[in-house]
């Protein structure tokens, strides 16, 4: 393992920015794994180290192949994450709507433009992702339709679901996106929280993310192949909705199957707690996507199913 700064700028008030990488093995750029761009996703920091120390283990006993070099940046945004701000903390702007960046621009900028300088040439790219709503997902593989995607390949991730998005005007400055234009096989993994870890979901991704570089032929490793997953369209997805709002009291839970009628959540007035609405199941299926604050507002999306 080689621990090397893959991009710096300098401050003026407090130690320099640093966006730190770990590599593992020597040859072609086989594989990057990317963990958090945004400073409240602790989940995806979290995964990352337990991937690094994975990893490392694994060089140790010569299990990655000859020819082939991972890559492993566990935090694309330090500054944020030290003082617990989803954005970049100077004028809230969003890294990952930033690439492939500019090196002559505002400090996002540059900072996209640094790390996409150095992965662009991978050939397969993992990026763990969190959703801009607060709430849990069922483990999946997510993937823009640029006409580059791979259905296939993803699938050696073994996970419960593939969806695949079609890219509105915005995701064309997400990091994802610009890794599929530069012909890296794109993929982003979401485990089932963001701002808090889930050990057993942080194992599960981890435990993903080999088993597609042991099928992809850069390391041994055996493991349980995981799921046969069902590949999904993000606008076949049905979303629910309140119309009130008040405090949240989620009935369900991530990946329960539901019957149309069942209660998903209630909305309680928070000054009385008298009830405000209870949240039923429009259809049958499979809770994907659960609301984890504890309040909502009118008219937000609580609950995806597939």
């Amino acid at each position: 393992m080689r621990q090397s700064t893959i991009f710096e700028i300098s401050s003026l008030y407090r130690d320099n920015f640093r966006v730190s990488g770990y590599t593992f093995g020597n040859g072609e750029k086989a594989v990057c794994v990317l963990g958090s761009i945004r400073g409240n996703e602790i989940q995806q920091i979290y995964t990352c180290s337990l991937l690094v120390e994975r990893l490392k283990e694994l060089e140790e006993n010569g299990a990655i192949h000859a020819g082939k070099k991972i890559l492993v940046i566990p935090s694309g945004n330090p500054y944020s994450m030290n003082i617990s701000k989803r954005f970049w903390p100077t004028d809230n702007t969003d890294i990952n709507r930033m690439f492939p960046g500019y090196h002559l621009g505002e400090t996002t900028q540059r900072i996209a433009a640094g790390i996409f300088e150095t992965v662009k040439d991978y050939q397969n790219g993992i990026q763990l992702a969190s959703f801009y709503m607060p709430g849990n997902f069922m483990p999946h593989v997510r993937m823009m339709k640029t006409g580059f995607e791979d259905v296939e390949r993803a699938r050696e991730f073994g996970l419960p679901y593939i969806v695949l998005r079609t890219p509105r005007p915005y995701d064309t400055t997400t990091l994802n996106y610009n890794w599929q234009i530069w012909e890296t096989h794109a993929y982003s993994l979401y485990t089932t929280t963001t701002e808090r870890i889930d050990p057993k979901s942080a194992a599960q991704a981890v435990r993903a993310m080999l088993n597609f570089m042991a099928q992809e032929g850069i390391l041994d490793y055996r493991s349980h192949k995981g799921y046969c997953s069902e590949v999904v369209d993000d606008r076949d997805m049905r979303s629910v909705r309140t119309s009130k709002a008040g405090i949240f009291e989620c009935c369900v839970e991530v990946g329960d199957e539901v019957k149309q009628g069942d209660i998903l959540a209630c909305v309680r007035n928070p000054y009385d707690g008298s009830m405000r609405e209870k949240i039923q199941a429009p259809q049958a299926g499979t809770i994907f996507f659960a609301h984890d604050a504890p309040l909502v507002y009118e008219s937000t999306a609580v609950f995806k199913m597939v």
